[in-house]
């Protein structure tokens, strides 16, 4: 009877510590290192028998659109968002999220400085970078080779534009340059702000009045559309990264210009064809090299509306720690951890032994400065974007237009005045200007 006893005692204890356990809803997006996370997850709860996680994981519009609503509703869904560098300043600014504090072992001094300044409002921190990117440039070094060409660490798109035209060669299944042409403000016009930017241009000026139809924006724009017509694969005006990978692993692209989390795929012979024929330089530049290379994290945030703040703190810290790259590395390689978040990752031997592209990967990281992305004075943060929230439907907008125009549906001019048309009505709308 004792025994009996003592076992329904135990039982109810478990039970009573179950029914006590805090529910943490998190949100996050499908892509590879965040399904890592959610397996990887079991040893946070291991750690922590007083926290279950609750994962929604879904396609990256529809967990903007989510969270979004969520956020601005105060809808109290979610203890932890993914969030990236558009919404965090904008949201930390309206009182949305939680101010993080993590604790001295966290070491918040080794997060790269780019991303830590991307993820703050007032020097106070309101997500943490789960893994972080900014651009580059990355080419086939055999091609170069082949034609005499040696790639500086920085070319200019004007050296970028002369290496095409010397290695295009369609009829044998080589196009001199693959860029992003499909259109939306995280598709195309991440890649063509950081042109606009290289040629001196900005979305709005200080008086937050649209610069669209600015010499700037023509250079860039006609000299993108002129690349890609000219040396690029056919059908660009769809393209985007998934799209473009495909074709550089297929040996297709001589160059491309994109996210540093590419360079890993492009090098891996288990994905690449031309792995061992890859190298990496920064961003090309024109006119300047302020913002010729984004800036983007994905982050994890606490909405100002969770009740679970401090068990989502921990979460948190344990996802975004040097410890858990660590545990990446034992269970998936060093080439397998979230990057461009941590100086600690890039001193590691054993990682820049295994991702060749990291000294280019952090230098780029490195010179990105949401604060300061263009020539002309800018009054908004962001490399890639704008971090006001008219910024998500006039990039939309633009993008159609800029689509169009590489698809020879518009001219340049035309798809610019557009533009500028949509962003001087949003604009307006919302009270920025009469």
């Amino acid at each position: 009877m004792k025994l009996k006893a003592t076992l329904a005692l135990a039982a109810s204890l478990a039970l009573a510590g179950a029914a006590q356990a805090t529910e943490l809803v998190i949100a996050t997006v499908n892509n590879g290192h965040m399904i890592e996370m959610q397996k990887l997850s079991k040893h946070f709860e291991s750690a922590h028998p007083d926290i279950k996680l609750k994962w929604v994981t879904l396609e990256e519009g529809v967990l903007r659109q989510r969270v979004t609503t969520d956020i601005a509703t105060k809808g109290g869904q979610f203890d932890v968002m993914t969030i990236g560098m558009y919404e965090t300043p904008i949201w930390g600014k309206k009182g949305w999220l939680q101010e993080l504090k993590p604790d001295a072992a966290y070491d918040v001094d080794d997060l790269l400085p780019a991303m830590r300044q991307g993820l703050s409002v007032d020097n106070k921190l309101f997500a943490a970078p789960f893994y972080g990117e900014s651009s580059m440039l990355m080419y086939r070094k055999d091609l170069a080779d082949k034609v005499g060409v040696t790639m500086p660490d920085q070319p200019t798109w004007a050296q970028v534009k002369d290496f095409a035209a010397k290695v295009h060669d369609p009829k044998n299944g080589t196009y001199g340059i693959c860029l992003r042409g499909k259109p939306g403000w995280g598709d195309n016009m991440a890649f063509i702000t950081t042109v606009v930017n290289a040629y001196g241009g900005q979305w709005f000026d200080t008086s937050w009045k649209p610069q669209l139809q600015s010499k700037p924006w023509n250079d860039a724009i006609t000299f993108y559309v002129d690349l890609l017509k000219n040396y690029g694969p056919p059908g660009s005006s769809a393209n985007s990264f998934n799209e473009i990978l495909a074709l550089f692993n297929a040996g297709k692209c001589a160059m491309w210009v994109d996210a540093t989390i590419a360079a890993s795929f492009v090098s891996d012979p288990k994905q690449s064809k031309v792995a061992d024929k890859v190298a990496f330089a920064q961003a090309p530049t024109a006119v300047t090299a302020k913002g010729a290379n984004w800036l983007w994290a994905w982050a994890l945030a606490i909405p100002a509306g969770s009740k679970n703040a401090d068990s989502a703190q921990k979460f948190i810290s344990w996802a975004t720690s040097k410890d858990y790259i660590k545990l990446v590395a034992k269970e998936k390689g060093w080439a397998s951890v979230p990057t461009g978040t941590r100086k600690s990752t890039y001193a590691t031997p054993e990682f820049l032994k295994a991702a060749r592209f990291a000294e280019a990967e952090k230098k780029a990281i490195d010179s990105a400065n949401p604060n300061d992305s263009t020539l002309p004075k800018s009054p908004y943060v962001g490399v890639q974007f704008a971090a006001i929230p008219e910024f998500q439907s006039i990039g939309i907008a633009v993008g159609q237009q800029m689509s169009s125009a590489l698809a020879g549906k518009t001219s340049v001019a035309d798809a610019l005045a557009a533009s500028q048309t949509a962003a001087d009505r949003e604009m307006r709308k919302a009270g920025y200007y009469k």
